[in-house]
């Protein structure tokens, strides 16, 4: 039977924005993985929030769903997610639930902060800020109106060469390259600042500031254990989302960044990028990649 993975935005469908319609090339893509007998791996749900503020209708009961997984892709500013929703997404994780949450720069997103483990992965401009002082300033200094964190990895619609950290976790392997990691994940011009906050969690991959050279943490692993599920805290939702991987899906019209052409130009890029999302999914699953 296929797992069931819940792909979930933290705002209210809106079409100027980054909502779940968004995201339709990666819902497509894992909703068509097959296994080596040609069996489907999974069955992917994608929403939006039911409304801006308060509890939601799945998510604060998500621990009493069949999901096994959920992506959670944070593009509020700071309030989407309720209390309920929390405490239940936390005790999805303790029955073995598979997550993924991500955000972006600045404070957009933050308030996965208040999910506690896999969210205090996650360091935001005013809200659990890095520890390293050092680390408090604008790296991306093109976007004015953009705060640290923002690391800069490249333009939209290019990709950025990534590097494994510590020993190749399962989530960074290259199914063409045994032994091998995957290289690529799209860029985009500032990207959040994630670490492992305790001891069940490593950094995985990390990236390097093409303004700075500063290197900076891609993704962080937390394995599953006798309490929790497994989790990955991702710097960027720009990883995931169709305007990343093809520019012609468009973007909302707050994006003024220039793009660049790089991730339809290579297709390795673009190979690498969907193997670490068949990679993410089966490894959430417990399957092996």
């Amino acid at each position: 039977m296929p797992k069931k993975i819940l792909l979930q935005t933290t705002i209210p469908t809106t079409a100027d924005d980054w909502d779940i319609a968004r995201f339709r090339l990666l819902a497509e893509f894992l909703d068509g993985q097959r296994d080596a007998g040609g069996l489907k791996l999974f069955d992917v749900t994608a929403r939006d929030r039911d409304a801006a503020s308060g509890a939601d209708s799945l998510l604060s009961r998500i621990d009493e769903s069949d999901f096994d997984q959920m992506w959670l892709f944070a593009v509020d500013t700071g309030t989407g997610l309720s209390p309920e929703d929390c405490a239940a997404i936390g005790r999805f994780r303790r029955r073995g639930g598979g997550l993924v949450v991500t955000r972006d720069h600045m404070d957009l997103g933050s308030s996965v902060c208040s999910l506690g483990g896999v969210g205090l992965a996650h360091h935001f401009h005013t809200k659990n800020p890095e520890d390293d002082p050092r680390r408090r300033r604008i790296d991306d200094t093109f976007t004015a109106a953009i705060s640290w964190p923002n690391y800069h990895s490249g333009a939209n619609g290019d990709y950025q060469e990534i590097t494994p950290s510590g020993a190749l976790h399962p989530v960074l392997r290259d199914p063409n390259r045994p032994g091998q990691a995957l290289r690529f994940l799209p860029s985009h011009p500032h990207e959040g600042a994630v670490s492992a906050p305790d001891p069940s969690a490593r950094v995985i991959a990390t990236g390097k500031s093409k303004i700075t050279g500063v290197d900076f943490n891609i993704a962080v692993a937390f394995e599953p254990d006798a309490d929790n599920g497994p989790a990955i805290a991702q710097s960027t939702f720009h990883h995931f989302v169709d305007y990343n991987w093809d520019l012609g899906s468009g973007a909302p019209s707050f994006v003024s960044e220039p793009p660049g052409r790089s991730m339809t130009e290579n297709p390795e890029a673009m190979q690498s990028t969907k193997a670490y999302m068949r990679n993410l999914a089966l490894w959430l699953a417990g399957f092996p990649t």
